[in-house]
């Protein structure tokens, strides 16, 4: 109260907000200059103005007659910018740097706290400002100079070189079509630097006149800034009662929350989340954790919630998998949002999500070489989907990281039950996008635990290679067989090789066979040529049936049986590896180029082609295709020239070998196993020779020739 009573109340002022001008007046702030000369004194050129960008760019004469001008300095710049020939474009069209330009700056984006007093007849009127502008010299007739100083040298250089040359070169130019830009691409594009640029140079410019302080014009426009209302009407906003008035000059909490400190993205506020509704909570939980048990939902929503809510909120954002609630693909991939790895866009990664998800309703094992192969998707995508929600293990793969919840399986059958319909719909999806072998669940009895049906990566292993086995002795009974028909059966005339189907067994089998793909197998040989036993059959090599020479009874005549074993022989010498398929192509081309009446017009079957293949030294390699290849059955059978007499024959065998377990083979495994077998000695130069002969190269892997799918 003594401190009111020392300062007391002089004056009493009414204040008025104008509001003819808030959305035109900008505040120019010039750079400082002598007090006696103020910017109105000082000839404007011209102005302009880019409204939307609130760019501003001002012309204003620089006084030349000035005893503190340096006429010397201004005629030196005129010349640097313009050249000694004054025309239309010239920045300095009297050779004199007798202008300036100021351009502005925006000093901040937030004006709503400021505005332009006028204080008249006891009244203060405010009018808030729309932009304030700095204004700074601008350079840019610097530049000008440079770039002219280019264009002389450029010209000179031009002039030098081409005084003895009557015409210029012929150049050679690319033309390119752009491919159609996707909606991913035209984002990326629109936000970038260069194009915000190019849209900022692209706005006109808006050109302005300049009144001076004491221009009619001037004192004018300055009436708009005092309030146009004398009866108060547009104060409105200025007439707040006691307790509005201190709610505006102290606002409850905005303000305070925007200074707080922003939390990392993987932390969560335990009483923030418990301020949210019940669906809100349960998404961010579900997106921050991506997999969890029901009973641990419940412990984080509290005991007070209601399970049935929970329940009904829960199936809107996750899935159930082996009793276990994870979150959906959609919810951590959004639409409009691609992959952070690849590009790749949403919809594909939660498709890939939801095929990995499925594969874990199967079986508390996935394999991560196998959801890639699938969904053909990069390394990193598949690596996280299996982080979010599964374990690896060294030798065996990725398993699943919550124990079977059987407690909630037998508490809630109802909500099972809708989930396992939920999940019949994605299995459908998945088979016609991914042609997916349709599968059939089996039941798990009623005192089951867990799932049913679950092998470890060592059983699986040895499945295959059982399986690998089984198809070795099938296939080996299938070729004798053939054997057998080749002497009964009668050459039919044509040029084309004829396709001869197997039995359905055999074709069973094959597709058995080529749907396992084993590990890598990387243990030494006992023996080479007694491991590949898919190749001619010792009773067939002992046999009289070979074709040197004396080929069998019913088969094609003495002369084309030579021919043909020539060609192969010739073939197999120059590309040591092809499968059947390649090598039909390759003989049909040969018998295109030969004249007409040539032996080899009588007609050669798809059994004689491969059993000349095995009597000119080359073997079957049973190369393990993964289970969804693409390869038809000719393009799976593979064959390799055993033996060709030279000093790589070695390399090539243990080559083989690796291939006759492995679809595809790393570098370093491959080179690991030949040193292993033929000694320390063997050189880089040795590898790449066997290589470059056998296999080709595809991501990092290497292919037996012919084998690799895209």
């Amino acid at each position: 109260m003594a401190n009111e009573e020392d300062d007391p109340v002089v004056q009493e002022i009414d204040v008025y907000l104008a509001k003819s001008l808030a959305e035109k007046l900008y505040l120019f702030q010039y750079p400082v200059r002598p007090a006696s000369m103020t910017y109105d004194d000082i000839p404007h050129l011209s102005a302009k103005i880019k409204p939307k960008q609130q760019k501003v760019e001002i012309e204003m004469a620089i006084d030349t007659l000035n005893p503190n001008y340096c006429r010397s300095k201004g005629e030196q710049i005129a010349l640097n910018v313009d050249g000694a020939c004054a025309d239309e474009t010239s920045t300095f069209s009297s050779k004199l740097m007798d202008k300036q330009t100021f351009c502005s700056s925006q000093t901040t984006s937030n004006t709503s706290r400021y505005a332009a007093a006028l204080y008249r007849q006891g009244e203060l009127h405010l009018t808030p400002l729309h932009g304030i502008l700095q204004l700074r010299p601008s350079f840019s007739y610097l530049d000008k100079a440079d770039a002219k100083h280019r264009e002389r040298e450029a010209a000179n250089e031009a002039g030098d070189s081409s005084q003895d040359e009557a015409e210029e070169d012929v150049k050679q130019i690319t033309v390119r079509f752009s491919r159609p830009e996707s909606e991913q691409a035209r984002q990326r594009r629109v936000q970038s630097y260069e194009f915000l640029q190019k849209k900022h140079a692209e706005e006109p410019w808006v050109h302005l006149h300049y009144y001076g302080l004491r221009d009619s014009r001037s004192e004018h426009e300055r009436q708009y800034l005092l309030c146009q209302g004398s009866s108060g009407v547009e104060n409105t906003e200025l007439v707040k009662s006691p307790s509005e008035y201190l709610m505006m000059l102290m606002p409850p909490s905005q303000e305070e929350e925007k200074d707080k400190p922003v939390a990392p993205s993987n932390v969560l506020s335990m009483a923030q989340l418990r301020t949210l509704p019940l669906a809100d909570q349960i998404k961010i939980l579900m997106k921050n954790v991506k997999v969890m048990p029901f009973a641990n939902l419940m412990s984080l929503l509290g005991p007070s919630m209601d399970s049935v809510a929970v329940l009904r909120g829960i199936q809107k954002v996750a899935m159930l998998v082996q009793g276990n609630w994870v979150v959906k693909s959609d919810i951590l991939y959004p639409k409009d949002s691609s992959s952070p790895h690849s590009g790749v866009p949403a919809e594909v990664l939660c498709r890939g999500r939801d095929f990995v998800m499925w594969k874990f309703t199967k079986s508390r094992w996935v394999v991560r070489k196998e959801v890639a192969a699938v969904t053909k998707l990069c390394a990193e995508d598949v690596k996280d989907f299996l982080e979010h929600m599964a374990l690896v293990r060294i030798n065996k793969g990725w398993e699943f990281i919550l124990p079977y919840d059987g407690e909630f399986i037998k508490k809630h059958p109802d909500v099972v039950q809708r989930q396992h319909l939920l999940w019949m719909g994605i299995q459908a999806k998945l088979e016609k996008v991914y042609n997916l072998v349709k599968e059939t669940t089996p039941k798990k009895p009623d005192g089951q635990s867990g799932p049913a049906g679950l092998l470890s990566g060592d059983q699986r292993i040895q499945a295959a290679k059982t399986k690998a086995q089984q198809n070795h002795a099938v296939l080996e009974r299938e070729l004798q067989r053939q054997k057998e028909q080749l002497h009964t059966s009668m050459v039919l005339p044509g040029v084309q090789i004829k396709e001869e189907p197997l039995s359905e067994e055999g074709e069973d089998e094959d597709e058995q066979g080529a749907e396992e793909e084993e590990p890598m197998d990387t243990s030494p040989s006992d023996g080479l040529s007694n491991r590949l036993t898919n190749g001619l059959p010792a009773g067939r090599a002992a046999g009289g049936d070979s074709f040197s020479g004396h080929p069998p009874p019913g088969c094609a005549s003495a002369p084309a049986a030579r021919e043909l074993r020539a060609f192969v022989e010739a073939t197999f010498q120059s590309q040591f590896v092809l499968t059947l398929s390649e090598l039909k192509r390759l003989f049909n081309q040969h018998v295109a180029s030969l004249p007409r009446g040539h032996v080899l017009f009588s007609g050669i079957s798809d059994h004689m082609l491969q059993d000349t293949v095995l009597a000119a030294g080359c073997k079957q390699i049973l190369v393990p295709f993964p289970r969804q290849t693409a390869a038809s059955p000719n393009e799976q059978k593979v064959f390799a020239l055993w033996e060709s007499g030279d000093m790589s024959d070695q390399h090539r065998q243990v080559l083989f070998e690796i291939f006759s377990k492995n679809y595809r083979v790393r570098r370093n495994m491959i080179q690991s196993r030949l040193t292993q077998e033929c000694g320390e000695d063997l050189s880089k130069q040795e590898v790449d020779k066997v290589l470059k002969d056998c296999c080709v190269s595809y991501g990092g892997m290497w292919y037996l020739k012919g084998t690799v799918q895209s």
